[in-house]
């Protein structure tokens, strides 16, 4: 049965030009774009934010509390808007997507420089946050997605690492910026980035769909798109609707994996420093055993990239969970920097490459036809899921006086996760043809 494919989009000028002509596959110019928009996507990242709590915090006298609540309120509000942006996405592609986003953000980012109150400050941070939770993650892996099949893990590699880029350079623009003019110059600088890396490169080049400009993924030129089944041979790519997904064991297997891990992503990666301090870690080493939690996300998200496209994506989402659960183990009875360092690496090594392959399950078990429907209920549960993790290490560690409670209970869900990803295989929609089962 042929499979239904979205309705064909003009795109833009340049892109057509540029197709016709360049002697590369178009969708490395995509990814290109895309990178851009991950980059500036961080200027609201909790890391850019933590540079403006101190000078916030002393100016309005406001708690920190206070400061952490437009997170989660932003959070929430990106677990709203995700299913409806999701269809939108799949319409439009995601050009229209992010370029709202971009703007908006950039502009929301501008104003805070005028910020005189709390309710100021939320309205702007809030929206924000949002965009930052939903739009810029269905935008920029949809786009990723429809672009790359057989690539898809490469292409999803680097558009990661170019997000953790970002994730270290606002908070630097940020903080250059206040230490000459104040933390009004540091919004400014923020909101200024935003604009000018975010959105004129996807504005002028983005496309939708590698078909609109008479191209395959990858730059193939047969009719399988890419796809590929167990063995690594050619096959049809699924093409599941929204409904269709929702009926599948796959499906729901692969959003509870989502909704183990995310927790302790969250919940570890908060509390990490001041549990390392309880634990006798001199504050100063502490902060460089974080760094290296960082570092270590990035090679994880790099080291995805050269995952064969041959292995089912449920074997990396596994060997992911097992590592976070290592990593999270490994905090327990932390004694010294060294086995702080240790604990760090392995965690955050699980971590980058739990952001990079949850995406490509997504697209290689339910196709790119969909993709932002089906991702939009997942972002929802993932979102909701993160802001539920650092509540329940802090109130487990109010009740019991340490953090071994909490590291216990995301060890018990980091391993619970391998579990729910082997079981989630490859799923068949009826009277298609589709790769085997993963």
């Amino acid at each position: 049965m042929p499979r239904p494919q979205p309705a064909r989009v003009v795109p833009p000028l340049v892109p057509r030009l540029l197709a016709a002509r360049l002697p590369v596959f178009y969708g490395w110019i995509v990814l290109g774009c895309l990178c851009c928009a991950g980059f500036a996507r961080q200027g609201p990242a909790v890391a850019t934010l933590s540079i403006f709590v101190e000078p916030l915090t002393r100016e309005f006298g406001w708690s920190r509390t206070a400061l952490s609540g437009a997170v989660s309120l932003g959070g929430v509000l990106a677990a709203v808007m995700s299913p409806l942006i999701g269809p939108l996405l799949d319409r439009r592609g995601s050009r229209l997507v992010l370029c709202t986003a971009v703007l908006v953000n950039g502009v929301a980012l501008l104003l805070l420089s005028l910020t005189g109150s709390l309710l100021h400050f939320y309205l702007l941070f809030c929206l924000v946050r949002m965009n930052w939770a939903g739009p810029f993650d269905l935008g920029i892996y949809g786009a990723l997605s429809n672009w790359f099949v057989r690539r898809r893990t490469f292409a999803t590699s680097i558009a990661t690492l170019a997000q953790q880029a970002g994730l270290v350079a606002m908070p630097l623009v940020a903080q250059i910026a206040i230490l000459h003019q104040g933390w009004r110059a540091g919004w400014l600088a923020i909101g200024a980035v935003t604009l000018v890396i975010g959105f004129v490169p996807v504005w002028l080049l983005l496309v939708r769909r590698p078909e609109d400009l008479g191209l395959a993924p990858d730059g193939r030129r047969d009719d399988t798109d890419g796809a590929i089944t167990d063995n690594g041979q050619p096959a049809i790519e699924p093409a599941f609707s929204r409904r269709e997904a929702l009926r599948t064991p796959a499906f729901w297997l692969v959003l509870a994996y989502t909704v183990l891990l995310f927790p302790v992503q969250a919940g570890v990666s908060l509390h990490q420093a001041p549990y390392l301090i309880e634990r006798g870690i001199d504050p100063t080493i502490a902060a460089t055993i974080v760094s290296v939690f960082s570092l270590l996300s990035v090679a994880g998200s790099v080291a995805c990239g050269f995952l064969p496209r041959g292995l089912p994506i449920r074997y990396p989402l596994a060997a992911t969970g097992l590592i976070v659960a290592l990593g999270t183990g490994a905090m327990l009875g932390i004694t010294t920097a060294a086995h702080g360092y240790v604990a760090a690496a392995i965690f955050g090594f699980g971590i980058g490459a739990v952001l990079t392959l949850l995406p490509i399950a997504w697209a290689d078990y339910f196709g790119r036809a969909h993709f932002g429907a089906i991702r939009g209920i997942a972002l929802s549960a993932q979102v909701l899921t993160q802001a539920a993790g650092p509540l329940l290490s802090g109130a487990l560690r109010d009740w019991s006086g340490g953090y071994q409670l909490s590291l216990e209970c995301f060890l018990a869900l980091a391993l619970a996760s391998v579990v729910l990803a082997l079981l989630a295989r490859q799923p068949r929609l009826t009277g298609t043809l589709s790769p085997g089962p993963r």
